[in-house]
Order: C-alpha cells, then sequence, then structure tokens
C-alpha cells in the first residue's frame, strides 16, 4: 500500500516538476528563458574570439579625422562601444573604465589604449568630446588616461562593420537603444582577445586581459551574468535586474531538487 501511494505521489510530483518547468520557461512579459542557444542574440555579447577586425572600419576622429580603426591599434586596444546620449548604462561603464584606467599601475597610452566609439550614427564628435571631458574630471592621471583613452563617432555602415565584428547586439528603442555592458579587448594585431562585462573592473582582470593580448593569448568570459541578468526599462530608460529570469531559474533548480530527491528517495520497508 505505501510503495502503491508512493508511486502515486512520485507521478503527482512529476506532472507538477513539469508543469513548473514549463511554466517558467516563459517570462510574463513574453520572453522565453530556453532561447535557441544556436541563435544569436537580439541584444548582448557574441564573443568572436580570434577573429580579426576588418581593414574597412572607419571612425572620425576627436580632430575630425576619418581614420581606419585598425591604422590605430598598434597596442593592447579596449574597444567600448557606447552612445553618448544614453541615459542608462553607458555613464556608469565608462565610469568603471575611468576608475580602472586610474587604478591600473599600467600605462595609458604607452601599454594599452581605450577606444570609445558611439553606434549611434546621428552623434557628432563635439559631444564625444564634451564627454571625454567630462569623465577625465573624475581622475587625477588627467593628462596621461587623456592620450590614451580616445572618443570617436563613425557612419551606418562601418558601426554595422564595427559592432558585428565585435559580437556587440543592439537595438534601438524609440530614440535610445537596448544594449549591454561590455568591453572588447583587441591584440596590437587587430586580433579579438577577450570580453569584460559589466560596469566595474578589477585591476587585476584589467591589467591580465592587456598582457595576454599583449601576447595575442585568447580567452573565453567567465562572468557572463550581465546579459541575462538586466534588461532595459523603456520607461524608467534605465537598466534594471530581470527578476523574471532569476526566479525562472531558481524555480527549475528548486524543482530538479525536488524531483531528484524524489527519485532517490529510499522507500519504506514494511515489517
Amino acid at each position: 500500500m505505501n510503495e502503491f501511494v508512493f508511486t502515486l505521489f512520485s507521478g503527482k510530483a512529476f506532472l507538477l516538476i513539469s508543469f513548473l518547468v514549463l511554466y517558467s520557461g516563459i517570462n510574463l512579459y513574453g520572453q522565453k528563458a530556453f532561447d535557441d542557444l544556436t541563435k544569436d542574440p537580439e541584444i548582448g555579447i557574441v564573443e568572436h574570439l580570434d577573429d580579426f577586425l576588418p581593414t574597412d572600419i572607419y571612425l572620425i576622429d576627436e580632430n575630425k579625422q576619418r581614420v581606419a580603426l585598425t591604422d590605430l591599434i598598434d597596442k593592447p586596444t579596449i574597444i567600448n562601444w557606447v552612445y553618448y546620449r544614453c541615459p542608462g548604462i553607458c555613464s556608469p561603464l565608462m565610469e568603471g573604465l575611468a576608475r580602472v584606467m586610474e587604478e591600473s599601475d599600467l600605462i595609458s597610452g604607452v601599454d594599452y589604449q581605450v577606444l570609445t566609439i558611439s553606434f549611434d550614427p546621428s552623434e557628432t564628435i563635439d559631444l564625444g568630446i564634451r564627454k571625454k571631458a567630462n569623465y577625465l574630471n573624475l581622475v587625477t592621471k588627467k593628462e596621461t588616461i587623456s592620450k590614451g583613452w580616445k572618443f570617436f563617432v563613425s557612419d551606418s555602415a562601418s558601426i554595422s562593420k564595427g559592432t558585428n565584428a565585435t559580437g556587440f547586439k543592439y537595438k534601438k528603442a524609440g530614440k535610445d537603444f537596448t544594449h549591454a555592458a561590455s568591453v572588447t579587448v583587441v591584440s596590437p594585431k587587430g586580433k579579438i582577445t577577450r570580453y569584460l562585462n559589466g560596469i566595474n573592473f578589477l585591476p587585476f582582470d584589467f591589467k591580465m586581459a592587456i598582457i595576454e593580448s599583449s601576447k595575442g593569448m585568447s580567452a573565453p568570459t567567465i562572468n557572463k551574468i550581465l546579459q541575462y541578468c538586466f534588461s532595459y526599462d523603456p520607461v524608467g530608460q534605465a537598466y534594471v535586474l530581470n527578476v523574471t529570469k532569476i526566479s525562472g531559474t531558481l524555480i527549475l533548480f528548486i524543482a530538479a531538487l525536488f524531483f531528484m530527491v524524489l527519485i532517490f528517495k529510499p522507500k519504506k520497508i514494511n515489517k
């Protein structure tokens, strides 16, 4: 009798777990938690490690001169895609870059350089120059960092080539854009070697990414939490914690754990 009850309970539990798994696979806003991993995301980062940057990506520099991106790369380079009007994470991201450049014992403009490029073709370099001045006010090593941190704008064709080459996926949302917070590390020969996600960078991680890049060594990104846990709130115009996705993951974990307990729970033997 007890075995029959346990079997019946296990069967009901299985149906319950199946329902929870299927339910948690759909977000409240119609987004699927079980995305097809064979497809590139519309928004986020697709790592193109060991790929080389195209030679036909052109930018407008702070002197309003047209330059080829690959001609600028003669040392480990951090490519930072933003748009200067961004009301969300672009500012915290660049503040994070300013902070780690200030804390690093590597010399900006000598050991490495940072290229901040707007992916909004409507923006002008004058706006970029004003933004640069704002971020330089956050550091004490202004002159050194200024030499190694360069700001650019570009046309839509080059922006498309550059963002595709680095795997930076974004989407227009009204007058703004939905995008991730990440930077791409490129070797002196133009090979993509690392991605650093988030808005805060540890000096050690920053330094190691640059040293590895100088040797042409690539490494996959360990921290990928940003593109999963944060989403753009078009109302508040800011990136917020995606509670739905996190709760879905927790439900899956708890459900799987409960299911395993039911399967492997030792059966009671009647005396």
